[in-house]
Parts: C-alpha cells; sequence; structure tokens
C-alpha cells in the first residue's frame, strides 16, 4: 500500500509574517533582508508583489530598489520566524508524529497512519491549509503524493494558498512533463548539462539509460532517475528526531581591523552571546562549533570542530571558537570580519552522555546565569546587561553583533541518505 506524503511549504514566509506585523505595509511591495546600506545586503525573500516586479531571492538590494524603486526593505527576525515555524508544526503534530523539517518553513509530513481517522490524505492537507490561515495568518502550499519528492513537486507546482495531489494515474502528465529544472536538486549546472544529453523534461530523465547518467553525472544521475521516476523511499522522520534549521550562526565586519588574540576574543564573546541566546530562544543546543575568519585583504577561512556535550551556554560557545581560532590562524594580517556558528542542533530536551572532564552543576549555574541575562534584555533592551571586558575598547564596544548578519541554514535532503542501484 502507497504512503500518505505532504509537503507544507509556507508561501514567501518571511515576508509573509513581516506583513503580520507591519498591516501599514498591506498591497506594497515588500522584502525581508541585511541593511541596504551595508555591504552585504541581499533579498533573503519578498512578497508577492514584490516578486510580481522582478524582485528575486538573492538579489543585491540596491539591484531590488532599482527594479522596484518603492520596495520596502525590513531586516530579517529570525527568532520571529521560527517561533511561526514552531506554531505550524505544532498544528502538523495534531495529525501525525512523522514530519520532517526542510528549512524553517517547509516540512514533509507522513500522514499514512491518520487517514483512517481524519480522512485521506488530501482531506488532511485542505485542514492544515485551513488551520494555518485562520491560526496564524499565513498561507501554505501543499504537494499530496506517495513519496517525498513528488510531494515536495506538488508544493511548488502551484502558489500559493494551493493543494496539489500527484498520483499514480496523473503523475507523467503533470510530473514527467515539468522542466528538468523542477526536480529537486537540479541546479543551473546540472539542468544545463542533462539539457545537453537531450533531457530537457523530468520524464526524460525518469526513462534514461542508467549508465548514460553515471557516465556524465556520476552517482547524482542515478539519484535523480530515482526522484523522477517517483521511486525515492527515504522516510519522513519521527517529529523531534532533527531540528527545522542545520545551523545557527552570526557574522560581523567590524569597526575597525582586529590586530591582536584579546581584540578577537571580545567579539567572539559578543557574536557567542548572540548565537547562544537564538539557541535557548528556540530550544536548541549545538554539538558542533565553527568559526569564520576574512583578514583584511579578503582571504577568508573557517573551521569547525565536535563537541562532547551539546550546548547552547555562550561561555561554552566562545571558549571552542576561541580554541579552534588559536589553533589555525597564524596572524599573517589583521583582520575585518569574525563568524561564529553552531551547527548540528538537537532539540534542548535531547539526553546525553555526561562527561567526566565537564562539572554538570557548573554548566547548569552557567545556564541558569545565561537565561537570567536573556530575560533582564527582554524586559530593559540587550544594552541593560553587558560584559565588563568590552569597557575595553569604545570602537568594538559599539558593535551591535545582535542586530548584525544572523545565519540559518537549512538541511539537506542527502544527509538522509538515498539508496542507489545502478539496475534502475
Amino acid at each position: 500500500m502507497d504512503r500518505a506524503i505532504l509537503h507544507s511549504d509556507m508561501n514567501c514566509f518571511y515576508a509573509a509574517v513581516e506583513m503580520l506585523h507591519h498591516p501599514e505595509f498591506a498591497g506594497r511591495p515588500l522584502a525581508v533582508g541585511g541593511d541596504p546600506e551595508a555591504r552585504h545586503g541581499i533579498v533573503l525573500t519578498a512578497n508577492y508583489p514584490a516578486k510580481k516586479r522582478g524582485v528575486k531571492t538573492g538579489m543585491v538590494l540596491w539591484q531590488a530598489r532599482q527594479i522596484c524603486p518603492e520596495l520596502v526593505i525590513v531586516a530579517p527576525r529570525m527568532d520571529l520566524y521560527l517561533r511561526f515555524s514552531r506554531l505550524a508544526h505544532q498544528i502538523y503534530a495534531e495529525y501525525t508524529d512523522l514530519q520532517e523539517p526542510f528549512g524553517i518553513d517547509e516540512s514533509w509530513l507522513d500522514v499514512s497512519a491518520s487517514a483512517s481517522a481524519v480522512g485521506d490524505a488530501r482531506h488532511i492537507a485542505a485542514e492544515i491549509r485551513a488551520r494555518v490561515k485562520k491560526e496564524l495568518g499565513l498561507t501554505v502550499s501543499i504537494g499530496v503524493s506517495w513519496n517525498k519528492i513528488y510531494a515536495k513537486f506538488g508544493s511548488d507546482y502551484k502558489k500559493p494558498d494551493a493543494i496539489t495531489e500527484i498520483t499514480r494515474e496523473n503523475y507523467r502528465d503533470i510530473v514527467w512533463r515539468a522542466p528538468v529544472s523542477d526536480l529537486l536538486y537540479v541546479g543551473r549546472a546540472t539542468a544545463k548539462k542533462l539539457r545537453s544529453l537531450g533531457l530537457n523534461t523530468i520524464g526524460d530523465v525518469a526513462v534514461c539509460e542508467p549508465r548514460i547518467l553515471t557516465a556524465h553525472l556520476g552517482k547524482i544521475g542515478l539519484i535523480l532517475r530515482i526522484f523522477a521516476c517517483g521511486e525515492d523511499q527515504t522516510p519522513v522522520s519521527a517529529e523531534g528526531s532533527a531540528s527545522p534549521i542545520k545551523s545557527i550562526g552570526n557574522s560581523t565586519t567590524t569597526p575597525r581591523d582586529l590586530v591582536s588574540t584579546d581584540d578577537v576574543r571580545m567579539v567572539v564573546c559578543l557574536l557567542a552571546e548572540s548565537v547562544a541566546a537564538r539557541l535557548r530562544e528556540n530550544h536548541f543546543v549545538g554539538r558542533n562549533i565553527g568559526i569564520s575568519v576574512r583578514d583584511n585583504e579578503l582571504f577568508s577561512f573557517g573551521r569547525q570542530q565536535q563537541i562532547e556535550v551539546p550546548t547552547n551556554i555562550s561561555d561554552e560557545i566562545a571558549e571552542h571558537a576561541m580554541r579552534i581560532f588559536l589553533r589555525h590562524y597564524r596572524w599573517e594580517k589583521p583582520i575585518r570580519s569574525v563568524g561564529v556558528r553552531v551547527a548540528d542542533l538537537v532539540p534542548d530536551a535531547y539526553c546525553y552522555q555526561t562527561s567526566l572532564f565537564l562539572d554538570e552543576r557548573m554548566r547548569e549555574k552557567q545556564l541558569k546565569m545565561d537565561m537570567a541575562v536573556d530575560a533582564m534584555r527582554r524586559r530593559f533592551g540587550h544594552d541593560a546587561v553587558l560584559r565588563g571586558r568590552l569597557y575595553c575598547d569604545r570602537i568594538l564596544a559599539g558593535l551591535d553583533a545582535k542586530a548584525d548578519d544572523h545565519m540559518v541554514h537549512p538541511h539537506s535532503y542527502f544527509e538522509k541518505g538515498v539508496h542507489v542501484s545502478e539496475e534502475g
């Protein structure tokens, strides 16, 4: 018996949430992105009025303004988006515990076991769509199928606020006739290579000889053929087994070049505080700490390290990041920007093996202290509590790491693993 898989995709998610909080912008083109005066400002997402005027995700903000002079640009608020993501998952949880996030705004749901009690998959999709609109004020597009890839295709097929069902009776007419670029993980380069082989549609890939795909694309060619045929059997993960995002990080271009380890330590502490606060706000801990550094000639490098015990404690994140920095940076040039990232996220209720080399009572005190600081800052503002080391440098003390460039990275489908057989 076929599975019943849904893929729910919240439409123009960041922009839609911002429109809820800015009713004065109703009907106006709006984009979520960085500070237009900053050096790295790009469009993260845009609402439909902006898209109709040619504004696209990834576009540089000044370019978006040229295309659409009346464009309203607001800074991203990841905490707010994660809160709405959690609220959507609470709705999904009433229908299944098999819900797997694919980024902050998309999720697969396996409702196979719910169909007999609640209704068939399309009926469940209709209920979810109506509830998200009524309870959250957002719209979703939902794909319904027997496998994750076709369900994902269905949620992209009609937007916004739509349901598309891909069945064994209609997939050749809907999926196979679509351009090959509409298949999950076919980017520009892969699409160009497939078209050079005469494979212009998803159906062309589905019926192509496996040896031809292997010869030109390697293993990924066989994976794409499995996707195109609707034969992917990858299960939908159980609720709570993964966070909706892969990592949370923060980077900043400093107001002056950093010329000493003490300079770097000050900035790393600020960034670690910011990242840790977001982890706690969204109930995550991480098992991987990473740091990125760019010198004043724009040469950059990044390093990361697995840690024994997952954490969302500010001092622990800063200490791990500084160890990585001291191990790898040689001070050939001054530093222009620094980033700190925590990855391999799991819910903060995650059970882990304690270490003989860590004082758990001290860790608990540190976490409580961080949470107390969080509460004070929520009530009185971020500057209500500052670390003493910030007063050692007036220029760096003015750095507002909390409002700078936050990074939220989605999961890759291939993290789940796809079995490939050359027999096709």
